[in-house]
Order: structure tokens, then sequence, then C-alpha cells
């Protein structure tokens, strides 16, 4: 049986240089989901219930056989840097305690309902021995194991173990979004913060590009398995 891959990911810029080209469909408010006949990309927000309503919509776009969470993450590693790639071998829910475990890799995510602190990425790395934190990971591997489907967690590392997103976390709407306006408005009035601003824009940017060249090499992989 061919294999379909179906990528989640949390916002859009995560996987916008991926999917140009492809056609879009936004079946429901706040979800965007792309396809080029191989493979299906899902976006939907922060947060849990976010992540089941994109499953959802790439589940309805293509027969999917594997859940791919994607994006963006923080380091707890001292030793990881902004664009390495975490491929999760161990997935472990921060809630729950729940861990999810991809066997051909060793890296251990944790995911938290909240943007992790620099003390919280700490306390995760010296307790847990954690590589990384997201939001969205172990959500993916629930709903893949709920329905029989393989699952990998491809991750990116956007800040350092020792850079403070703790912040962001007020920016976040209801829907799982990021208000980038509201932000950038607080940003320009505290001056303080230029710098940071300046620093987590450079971050994103180098964690995206690598981001899209390892998904890229993962959607060949699936094409030369047809």
């Amino acid at each position: 049986m061919k294999r379909v891959p179906a990528i989640i990911a949390a916002l859009p810029r995560e996987i916008a240089a991926l999917v140009k080209g492809w056609e879009r469909r936004s079946p429901a408010r706040g979800v965007a989901v792309y396809s080029n006949g191989e493979a299906v990309v899902a976006c939907a927000g922060m947060g849990v219930a976010r992540v089941a309503l994109a499953v959802q919509a790439a589940m309805d776009a293509l027969p999917v056989t594997d859940l791919l969470s994607v994006g963006l993450a923080g380091a707890c590693d001292p030793k990881l840097r902004v664009g390495e790639l975490v491929r999760a071998g161990v997935v472990l829910d921060s809630r729950t305690g729940e861990r999810f475990e991809d066997s051909p890799f060793s890296q251990l995510l944790v995911s938290s309902d909240a943007i992790a602190s620099v003390r919280e990425k700490a306390r995760l790395h010296a307790t847990c021995y954690a590589h990384a934190v997201d939001m969205e990971a172990a959500s993916v591997a629930r709903l893949a194991r709920e329905r029989g489907l393989g699952f990998h967690a491809i991750k990116v590392i956007s800040d350092e173990a020792d850079f403070e997103l703790a912040e962001l976390a007020r920016f976040s709407t209801a829907d799982g979004q990021f208000r980038e306006g509201a932000f950038a408005l607080h940003a320009a009035l505290h001056p303080a913060m230029w710098s940071k601003v300046i620093a987590l824009g450079r971050n994103s940017g180098k964690a995206v590009a690598a981001l899209t060249v390892a998904l890229r090499g993962e959607l060949d992989w699936y094409r030369n398995l047809a």
C-alpha cells in the first residue's frame, strides 16, 4: 500500500515555503490544508484542540497513513543550537505522563501545554533528560495511535536553552494563533525588547529554512517508496 504522509504544523509560517504551488483548502475557520496529491499539510494553530482539527482536516483531504508532527521547538539541552533538527525517539506528554515511541531515533521531546520558560526548559532537561520542548507532538502521536497510523516528530530548534520566550504566551489567541501585529506593537513600545525581537526573527527564519529542507527530504523519501 502506498504510504501517504500528513504533515501537521501549528502555524502557517512553519510550512509556507514547503507548500508553495500546492493546492490550498480551508475547511474550517483557522484551518489551512495543502495537498500536492501525494502528501497533505495541515495547520490549525497551537494547542491540543487545534491539533485535532488539523489531523481531521488532513485525513479528510487524503487517505493518509502517517502523521508527522513538525515545527519549531525550544531547546532543553544546552548543546542544541538554532536550526538543529530534533527527530524524537520518544515524545513525552508533560500533562499525562504518556510516552510515544519512534524506535529509529533517540532524542526525547516533551510536549507542554504552554510556551516553556528558560527555567522550565532547564527543569525538563534535568528531570527528564529532554532534548527539546514543543506544544503539539504528543497530541499528534496520540491521534496517530488511536487511528492506527504511523507517527514521527520532526522539530527544529528556534530558541536555545537560555533564550526566554515565556512572555510570548500572552499573544496567543483562543484558536491557537499568534497575534504577530499585537506583539510587534508591544515590542515597538518597549525599546529594551528590540535586540531580542531581532534575534527572535533571525532565529525563527533560520529554523524554518532548516525545517523546510528536512521536510522536502522526508517527502522525497515517501515518494521513493512508491
